[in-house]
């Protein structure tokens, strides 16, 4: 495993999520049932989804490497958008986000099924999410989805725990505009750098 690799996944998808609905509904979620169940169960939910992306990630790898390079540039410019344009409503997003969960989700489960149901609640709203579109684009960029995989999976659940153990604490002191926009800026370097990258494929 390269942990450079790794690092720049977790360095990524960190801040990228942080923002995001992903803590949120964790953060909800532990309002309602135990900590840990909530935890094992958004976890799992981070698991498959970071594996079906990386796993598209690889098969683009596959591609030539001017189509690699320029697809990474796209996403991490349409992930530095997203962003941007979303942090003047962050404050609104939490809240809607919040409503949500609470509408799925009822406060006499237990266990395994509290776990089941966090599972459910996390992989229904990140599929097909930011995260997991830039954890594809990264696993193409670098051409390593194992340390693609453990550096975004590992992002995800920092944030679901600190979600869990923080919540609403976090949310006093911190911006979620702002958080985005530096989430924003973290996808605009990566896709400046990459774009260059593939100028490069298409000079040699």
């Amino acid at each position: 495993m390269d942990l450079t690799v790794a690092a720049t996944a977790f360095g990524l998808i960190f801040p990228v999520e942080l923002p995001d609905k992903t803590f949120i509904a964790t953060l909800v979620l532990a309002t309602r049932y135990r900590a840990l169940p909530v935890w094992l169960g958004v976890a799992g939910a981070f698991f498959v989804q970071c594996l079906v992306a990386v796993t598209a990630g690889g098969l683009l790898s596959l591609l030539p490497a001017v189509v690699v390079v320029s697809a990474a540039a796209v996403l991490f410019t349409v992930g530095a958008i997203v962003l941007w344009r979303g942090a003047g409503t962050a404050d609104e997003d939490e809240a809607a986000e919040e409503e949500a969960v609470r509408e799925r989700t009822l406060r006499d489960l237990q266990g395994w099924r509290v776990a089941a149901t966090s599972f459910g609640v996390l992989f229904l709203a990140e599929w097909g999410d930011l995260s997991q579109l830039l954890t594809a684009g990264l696993a193409a960029r670098s051409g390593d989805p194992v340390s693609t995989f453990v550096g975004s999976w590992l992002a995800l659940v920092t944030v679901a725990a600190l979600a869990i153990v923080l919540g609403r604490t976090l949310l006093r002191f911190l911006s979620l505009g702002v958080i985005r926009r530096i989430g924003a800026g973290v996808c605009a370097v990566l896709a400046v750098v990459t774009a260059v990258e593939a100028i490069r494929h298409l000079i040699d």
